[in-house]
């Protein structure tokens, strides 16, 4: 698994929402904060 560099900006990618929309975050750039949250038990 690759790891993140402190300091940087977060690399770009691509995750399903709650209702399977594909998001980027790069579509977040410009935001003050963006909050990810990775639930391990949910499938």
């Amino acid at each position: 698994m690759p790891q993140v560099a402190l300091n940087l900006p977060a690399p770009d990618f691509v995750l399903n929402d709650f209702q399977g929309q594909s998001v980027r975050l790069s579509e977040f750039s410009g935001k003050a904060n963006v909050l990810l949250v990775f639930n391990r038990g949910f499938t």
